[in-house]
């Protein structure tokens, strides 16, 4: 089969110092044909855009059934995804038909070009929360799930060396990270990236999950994520920080999560994925991120080694909660996520 990878993959290898992903570029087309004759699939063509993280191709098996066969780098940690979605076996998520190749996964096939973003915002969270409940169901019983300690541990180091602009916010979220992490209330199996985008319109369910980077912990984790959706449009609103304070407070009581974790797991999320996309250059969702998590960028243009532009950064330390429950964030620096 001849193709040319989807740019957005291509660049985002590109961005990636991991020598085993660069290979896994070079050797993609072999890859392709040897999973394609594992499982006696014909090509129809390559799903595009596509993401950063994979190569989907569209197939007909054997009995003419659609399916996809996603191809997946090292570093995306396939056999992770094969056993979280294994476990669900397609409660909520799309259903393994199998593994070809290494790295290689056959899909059910699902509705790739309509996802949840297609969506009025409030319907689409509503969805989206529906969907999320059913994944969060015992881990597999095989090891090799990372818990959200070590999924976060190199994000906190990160965070550690943040310059002296970010300090503030970034203190907080480390601390919020080391409270949180001290009295995990649950271990269950968690989607791990989950939006709106990852919520793919289906035949046999309306709405599915796709692309899981699964982890094991607690709830509030898996749902900040899903707090963090669309955060421009939040940001840009003239009410930005009680929208995102409704918007999490729903989600928290649609999905009996505790309100105070959701803020904390949310602000640490926030902080973490702004600096990093301001690291790759992504300046209007770093800029977004931090402004959501408590971060007012000045509009002064700084040094890239510096992570984009400065700020006025105003986070608070991680402090006892005023009802003596759970300690979560207060502050006018983090108002928007922790308020």
């Amino acid at each position: 089969m001849a193709f040319e990878p989807p740019e957005r993959l291509v660049r985002a290898l590109a961005e990636t110092s991991d020598d085993g992903d660069a290979a896994w570029r070079e050797r993609l087309p072999g890859l392709v044909e040897e999973a394609l004759g594992a499982c006696g699939a014909a090509p129809e063509r390559v799903h595009a855009p596509g993401g950063r993280s994979s190569l989907v191709v569209l197939v007909r098996l054997a009995d003419d059934v659609p399916a996809a066969l996603k191809l997946a780098p090292p570093s995306a940690a396939p056999q992770a995804e094969a056993l979280a979605l294994e476990r669900w076996d397609g409660w909520g998520a799309c259903r393994l038909l199998g593994r070809p190749a290494p790295g290689a996964l056959l899909l059910e096939r699902l509705r790739p070009d309509v996802s949840l973003r297609s969506l009025a915002q409030a319907k689409a969270l509503l969805e989206a929360a529906d969907t999320l409940r059913k994944l969060w169901v015992e881990p597999p019983a095989e090891a090799g799930l990372p818990t959200v300690a070590e999924r976060t541990a190199p994000q906190a180091a990160t965070l550690e060396a943040a310059p002296g602009m970010y300090r503030p916010l970034a203190d907080a979220a480390l601390a919020a990270r080391t409270e949180l992490l001290a009295d995990p209330p649950e271990e269950l199996l968690l989607h791990g990236a989950y939006g709106q985008g990852k919520i793919l319109a289906g035949d046999r369910a309306p709405w599915l999950a796709v692309g899981p980077s699964p982890v094991t912990g607690e709830r509030a984790y898996d749902l900040a994520r899903l707090g963090l959706d669309r955060v421009e449009d939040l940001v840009g609103a003239d009410t930005g920080g009680s929208s995102s304070r409704r918007r999490l407070s729903r989600l928290a009581d649609s999905l009996d999560v505790d309100r105070e974790r959701l803020h904390a797991w949310t602000v640490f999320r926030a902080v973490y994925g702004g600096t990093a996309a301001l690291r790759r250059g992504q300046r209007a969702m770093g800029e977004a991120l931090l402004e959501y998590a408590g971060c007012r960028p000045l509009g002064v243009r700084g040094d890239s080694a510096q992570w984009g532009r400065t700020g006025d950064c105003r986070g608070r330390r991680f402090s006892d909660g005023a009802r003596g429950g759970p300690r979560t964030l207060r502050g006018e620096g983090v108002a928007c996520a922790a308020a």
